[in-house]
């Protein structure tokens, strides 16, 4: 795919990954959309880009808020006239363990990680459909693939949005959009500090595994390359974290064995 003035709508695109692939992408010439809660973080992010005027479109929105995806996706239209890449990124992650955790948490992780995923994906694909073009890709999650101690709800959200971009891919695949599903690791991004525990307050720590993570820089190059040469679902990280994906999918007990030792004494 051939990116240059590719219209991109990427949510989450504030801080972290979002922020880092909405750069990426406007190395490439791509038009794009900024969403995110905070707008003062989306003009600073649009500054930053420093691309012509009317080529990037602030959006702020709660991604929890669903019922305004419709409208905001027909701001959009009425702005570039089509979407070209939806990059569904937003999301929250948990430090907490079941036994502790209140239902409310999980049901605001299942409610900001899957469901407002699923709804603005609904509310974008008759566009493309309509046009026969187009690209969606989200951010799932090594965690969505290899669920961990303290991540319960994290993952059964990862889990379901790799499932549900399964069955979107095949059902889509004869109106020529494609469908990347991005598993990141171990990035170095303020996604533990933003986490939810057990109570649904913040937990506001840096792991190390997050301080020594990949650069959101390098994790957003890695994304941009494989939207555009349309992978099916890529893993991006350290050694460790990719291992687990593959030890998972062929020696799933050998994985088990290791995950048991990471879980609470």
């Amino acid at each position: 795919m051939n990116l240059e003035n590719k219209v991109v709508w990427i949510t989450g695109a504030s801080s972290g990954i979002g922020e880092a692939t909405a750069y990426e992408f406007g190395k490439h010439g791509c038009k794009l959309i900024l969403s995110a809660r905070r707008e003062n973080e989306l003009l600073r992010v649009k500054e930053n880009l420093a691309l012509p005027e009317g080529h990037v479109l602030v959006l702020p929105m709660d991604v929890q808020d669903i019922e305004v995806f419709g409208s905001l996706t027909q701001k959009v239209i009425e702005h570039f006239g089509h979407i070209d890449i939806l990059f569904n990124n937003a999301g929250i992650s948990q430090r907490s363990f079941v036994l502790e955790t209140d239902i409310e948490v999980y049901k605001k992780l299942i409610d900001i990680d899957l469901i407002s995923v699923i709804a603005l994906t609904k509310a974008v694909l008759p566009y493309m459909v309509k046009r026969k073009s187009g690209h969606i890709a989200a951010t799932s999650s090594v965690a969505g693939i290899v669920a961990t101690p303290g991540r319960s709800g994290y993952a059964a959200a990862k889990f379901a949005l790799r499932g549900f971009y399964d069955s979107l891919r095949a059902e889509i695949y004869k109106y020529n959009i494609g469908v990347t599903v991005v598993c990141p690791g171990y990035i170095n991004t303020d996604i533990s500090k933003n986490s939810l525990s057990a109570d649904g307050s913040k937990y506001g720590k840096m792991d190390n595994n997050q301080i020594n993570g990949l650069s959101s820089t390098e994790c957003a190059k890695q994304i941009v390359k494989s939207i555009s040469a349309n992978k099916n679902e890529i893993y991006i990280g350290g050694l460790k974290e990719r291992a687990g994906v593959y030890l998972k999918r062929f020696f799933p007990k050998i994985l088990s064995k290791i995950v048991v030792k990471q879980a609470p004494k």
